[in-house]
Parts: structure tokens; C-alpha cells; sequence
């Protein structure tokens, strides 16, 4: 075992791969909990909190596990202190997340009270109201508790995981896949590079997302040929998800996140 981890830790691929399978295993588990055909799930007001939200305490167990070996693999990591690549990064977090909440925001505005069965289905103008939520816990400690982990998962975790992964490995790596995929410059531009990662980005998020994970997803590699900076795409993540999060706990919009 000791042998297994040393080796991802040398390993420059294995570092940016590892984590981010590790982070997808666990969102595979948490379907399978979450599939009342097996038996683990038990919605029921005499079951205990952790068999009626998996969730959570798999997230937060998800996000300890995964910032353990992203701090064990840091030295692979390149990341730099540009703070004003770092402010552009984070100004088109801001933009790009704006994207992603505005057909909640125009589902509000139209006054709709059931989701339509039309285009505005497919750009995602629905309502967002079943998701994550703390408030199970009632206005308690476990509610800022829940909270909190569910926020550093989403702004600590998930950019760092993904974009390690999306930017810092796979761009280069479809570039070059049968050489040394590593001399490829960060932020190389390549038609092939874009077409496929922010394809897989966007087919990573549910079906009312996409249009807008389309969006996000090109404006993050635009931020990312533009700066040559993982800080920077790393910090619009960020920024964009800690937006989401505000937004969706303060709106009741708990389906986004």
C-alpha cells in the first residue's frame, strides 16, 4: 500500500488522475446508496439522519479523501501567485456562473409554478428546488456545519479536483497522447483540446445544465489559453461556485447545487 501511494505521488499523471477518479468513485457510491432497491436508503421520519441523507456524510467524507491526496500530490501541481491572472479568472467565474443561474432566475421572473414542456425545459427554466439541503438539520449546528462542508466541497474541492484533471492533465494529454504529453505547454489552444474537454465537462452535469455548462465551459478555456494559469481557472471555479452555493441556499434554488 505504501508503495501504491508513493507511486502516485511521483507519478505526474497518476497525481492529476487519481484524485479526480477517487472524486467520481464517490459520486458513484452515492448513487448506489441512493437506490432504494438496495436497501441502504430508508426515507422514513424514524430512520436516522444518515440513512435518510447519505449525502450528508458522504460528501464530506468524499471531500477528506480527496484534499488528502491532492495535498499529498502537490508538488506535481503548478500552480503560481499571479494575482491579477487570479483576478480575470475570478471576474469570469462571476460571469460565467451568471449564465448558469439566470433560467432560475427567469423562471422566477415568469411567474411559472410547474416546469414547462417546451424549449425553456431544454435551456433549464425550471424549477431548482429539491437538492442538497442543510435546512434537514433544522437552524441548528448541524445545519452550519452542513453548510460549511458543503461549501468547501464545492469551492475547495471540486475546482481544485476538476481542474487539475480538465486543464492540468487532459487538455495535454489529447494533444499528445503517444508522447510526452507533459512538454505541452499549460494552456496550449487546440480546436481538438476544447471540443473534447468542454464536451466532457458538459456532459458531466445533468441534462437542464448543459446549455449553460457549455458556456462556463468555453469561457473556462478561454481563461485558461488566455492566462496560461491553473491558479487562475482554479480561482473562477472558485468564485463561480461559491456564487452557486450563496445563491442557491439563499433562493431556495437547492437543485443547482
Amino acid at each position: 500500500m505504501r508503495e501504491l501511494f508513493s507511486s502516485i505521488k511521483r507519478d505526474k499523471t497518476k497525481a492529476h488522475v487519481v484524485p479526480f477518479a477517487l472524486f467520481m468513485g464517490f459520486l458513484f457510491l452515492l448513487m448506489l446508496v441512493g437506490d432504494s432497491s438496495l436497501g441502504f436508503i430508508w426515507k422514513h421520519a424514524d430512520a436516522p439522519w444518515w440513512r435518510r441523507y447519505p449525502e450528508h456524510w458522504l460528501y464530506p467524507l468524499q471531500s477528506l479523501i480527496v484534499i488528502s491526496m491532492l495535498w499529498y500530490c502537490r508538488k506535481q501541481y503548478e500552480f503560481r501567485w499571479e494575482p491579477s491572472k487570479i483576478l480575470f479568472g475570478a471576474i469570469l467565474g462571476a460571469i460565467g456562473i451568471g449564465f448558469w443561474i439566470l433560467p432560475s432566475i427567469t423562471y422566477d421572473l415568469l411567474g411559472l409554478k410547474e416546469d414547462p414542456d417546451n424549449w425553456m425545459k431544454w435551456l433549464g427554466i425550471i424549477e431548482r428546488d429539491k437538492g442538497f439541503d442543510p435546512g434537514v438539520f433544522g437552524n441548528t449546528a448541524g445545519y452550519w456545519s452542513s453548510l460549511t462542508l458543503r461549501m468547501f466541497r464545492a469551492v475547495v474541492v471540486v475546482s481544485l479536483v476538476e481542474e487539475i484533471f480538465w486543464r492540468g492533465f487532459l487538455m495535454r494529454f489529447l494533444l499528445k497522447p503517444d508522447g510526452n504529453y507533459w512538454k505541452v505547454p499549460f494552456g496550449t489552444f487546440a480546436w481538438k483540446s476544447y471540443l473534447i474537454v468542454t464536451a466532457a465537462f458538459v456532459s458531466a452535469h445533468q441534462a437542464c445544465d448543459r446549455p449553460a455548462a457549455l458556456i462556463y465551459g468555453t469561457l473556462a478555456y478561454y481563461v485558461t489559453v488566455k492566462t496560461k494559469s491553473l491558479s487562475a481557472v482554479v480561482a473562477m471555479h472558485a468564485v463561480a461556485n461559491f456564487i452557486m452555493g450563496w445563491y442557491a441556499v439563499t433562493y431556495d434554488k437547492l437543485g443547482l447545487w
